[in-house]
């Protein structure tokens, strides 16, 4: 099972670089302003945009948030790509953990807690992905509530976990031992 190790390594990678990618397509595609570019006006004139060079004068509607940059075609295609990629590598990484956690010891409703949550997660993932927050916002928000507080309760559980792994003793409640 070493060679999974790789996967929560992609993932991260995966995530963080696909966020760039639609970030520098967005900026290109005159569809959101550089972040260098810190002096955002209330209104612009109409600009001529140039072909391969990010705006010259952005409102706040252009600040370049990972929502905003992901809004509209090409770059939601790639978007979505990243959010359904991202989620099913998020389910794979819950699976294998729950797998290890039972490997190494028995059933526990904290393991169990963890794969759920880190499947509701996963759901949060795809819909934040699939629904843009220029044409869904109310969808895109649901799916960025319940996908960020999901990966904050998967990674706490799995932080309470890990010591139990460890510890000889496996006969706490929180372990199964006793409930």
């Amino acid at each position: 099972m070493t060679a999974w190790i790789i996967l929560p390594v992609s993932l991260s990678a995966f995530s963080i670089t696909g966020i760039w990618i639609v970030y520098a397509m967005a900026v290109m595609n005159h569809h959101v302003c550089p972040v260098e570019n810190w002096s955002y006006n209330l209104s612009c004139a109409e600009e001529t945009p140039k072909h391969g060079f990010p705006k010259s004068c952005c409102t706040l509607q252009d600040i370049p948030l990972i929502s905003k940059c992901g809004s509209f075609p090409p770059e939601s295609c790639v978007f979505s790509l990243i959010g359904n990629v991202g989620a099913f590598m998020v389910v794979m990484v819950c699976m294998l953990r729950y797998a290890q956690v039972i490997e190494r010891s028995r059933r526990s409703w904290v393991n169990t807690s963890g794969l759920v949550a880190g499947c509701t997660n996963a759901l949060g993932l795809v819909i934040v992905g699939n629904f843009q927050v220029d044409h869904a916002k109310s969808l895109h928000y649901i799916g960025a509530g319940v996908a960020f507080p999901a990966g904050l309760l998967f990674v706490c559980l799995q932080c309470v976990l890990t010591p139990l792994l460890s510890s000889p003793l496996l006969s706490s409640p929180l372990s199964g031992g006793s409930c």
